[in-house]
């Protein structure tokens, strides 16, 4: 699989705002990762549609583990990327940030992002896919970026080539 941004890049390291902060996940997150995904299979099984039937309700925290690690490795080899949405304090993981090549013909990356379900009414997903919108347009070297499931409906999204 070929690289998704230039060798010479600097990857761009996360953003902090006066909510949260989006960095590098790593397998040193798997606690608070795992925490996030089981206490909202229900609701991420509703809301993303780049992955489907993920999360299992079956998934133990060496999978995650394994899923983190493997993300991280991703990131290091420049093939996609994953963020971990964190409490600016660190101790609770809000969500999720992908980067990842593009599935369809016309664009040079697809971005896709997740919150836990506690904080599906706080207003916090839609500040987070604001602030994601900015950091990429400002930071990454892709000119035609999709955001799966905010863009495109699904029967949208299977539609396109």
């Amino acid at each position: 699989m070929a690289r998704l941004i230039p060798r010479d890049m600097e990857v761009p390291c996360g953003v902090e705002t006066e909510r949260f902060r989006i960095r590098p996940i790593t397998i040193h997150d798997t606690v608070k990762d795992y925490d996030a995904v089981m206490t909202s299979v229900d609701y991420l099984r509703g809301c993303l549609f780049s992955s489907p039937g993920w999360p299992s309700p079956d998934l133990t925290l060496m999978q995650d583990m394994i899923d983190l690690a493997w993300h991280q490795k991703e990131g290091q080899l420049r093939r996609s990327f994953a963020f971990a949405v964190m409490s600016l304090d660190e101790r609770v993981q809000l969500g999720c940030l992908y980067i990842d090549p593009p599935s369809k013909e016309g664009i040079d990356a697809e971005v896709s992002m997740w919150v836990r379900a506690s904080e599906a009414n706080t207003g916090l997903d839609a500040e987070l896919y604001e602030t994601v919108r900015r950091w990429v347009d400002d930071e990454w070297p892709f000119d035609r970026v999709a955001y799966p499931g905010r863009e495109y409906t699904r029967e949208e999204w299977d539609d396109l080539p």
